[in-house]
């Protein structure tokens, strides 16, 4: 007798390249399940973002993408896809807009083909949907609409992304560092952001409220990747030594799960801003050069920190002031008293 197929959706979905943009991908993944609880979610994306499809359940598999970062190798892209024709899924939804991310599921075979027309796909992409951005102004509605069906239009409420911590291994992770269990509240600043200097607040204003969190007895968690120790060690060189540095020695699935173990957090935007919002935390978010309103954090209780001075958001990597006076006046002009005031350090 032969096999009888199976009905339900299986959807492949091409993720992005950006930590933040990965986390709120999660509302998609939330929103195709709420529609579709039956549905097989895998994603497709590079390696470095594997750690946060891990702590999604909707997600059935993360699939690592071989390809360097920029790279085209249309061959390799399409051998790829064709390796995935006996996953026989139903969908694909493209959240990037690049040519070379439609080439894989086209090679793959996969019937429906979803995402914004982006680099001119035509016929990669056979389920093109229009991107009206005044309709759509958040990466998260873009990415929610290509999980609904033609016309149709947003839910009132997006569902927010909420990544699964593992205590234990956070726990493991401070042994292996050394470090005990934390015995009091802990305060987490990620001063880093990978796009550029436009997006972080002076170090030395991140140093001011470590300092007044350490006088009122809290531990100072910095965090960050290899790129981001010179930042968090000068904070911590202002701060007398007294934080927790980890910049550097952490990979992101530790970072994740130390993070669940903050009490408040305080970010730029950046990967770790989203993943703070999506763990639940108390968050405040220093938005520069980029717009709260286009890529906020998930969260009701962020408090989002944005000067919107008349040349931002300019979404420049290095501010193109140069007058000393001038230069990150969208993050230079916000006190550090005012985020301590938005903490409640002293209650």
């Amino acid at each position: 007798m032969a096999k009888q197929q199976s009905t339900h959706s299986k959807i492949l979905v091409l993720g992005p390249s950006w930590v933040g943009d990965m986390v709120l991908a999660q509302s998609l993944f939330k929103t195709l399940k709420l529609n579709d609880p039956d549905c097989i979610i895998d994603v497709a994306a590079p390696a470095w973002t594997l750690p946060l499809i891990e702590r999604m359940p909707e997600v059935n598999k993360g699939i690592a993408l071989p390809f360097k970062h920029g790279e085209f190798a249309l061959f390799e892209r399409f051998k790829f896809g064709k390796s995935l024709r006996t996953e026989r899924y139903t969908q694909a939804i493209i959240l990037t807009n690049s040519l070379k991310s439609a080439i894989l599921p086209f090679a793959a075979n996969i019937p429906q083909r979803t995402s914004f027309l982006g680099e001119m796909r035509y016929g990669l992409v056979n389920d093109v949907r229009k991107l009206d951005k005044i309709k759509l102004p958040r990466t998260v509605d873009r990415f929610v609409t290509l999980g609904l069906k033609r016309n149709t239009s947003l839910p009132d409420n997006i569902l927010n992304p909420s990544l699964i911590a593992n205590k234990n291994n956070a726990l493991a992770t401070l042994q292996k560092l050394g470090i005990p269990s934390p015995s009091h509240k802990v305060l987490g600043l990620c001063p880093g952001a990978e796009y550029g200097e436009a997006k972080r607040w002076p170090a030395e204003y991140y140093a001011e409220v470590a300092r007044e969190a350490l006088s009122k007895g809290w531990q100072v968690w910095l965090f960050g990747s290899e790129k981001d120790i010179p930042v968090t060690n000068a904070i911590n060189q202002l701060s007398e030594n007294q934080c927790l540095d980890l910049g550097g020695k952490t990979n992101l699935s530790e970072a994740i799960d130390l993070m669940s173990l903050c009490d408040n957090v305080i970010s730029n935007d950046s990967g770790l801003m989203h993943v703070a919002a999506a763990l639940d935390k108390k968050l405040v978010a220093i938005y520069g050069s980029s717009n709260p309103h286009h890529t906020p954090p998930m969260n009701d209780k962020a408090a989002v920190e944005y000067l919107a001075v008349e040349c931002s958001p300019c979404f420049k990597r290095e501010c193109p002031l140069k007058p000393v006076n001038e230069n990150l006046k969208c993050l230079k002009r916000i006190e550090p008293s005012r985020i301590i005031d938005l903490l409640k350090i002293n209650n």
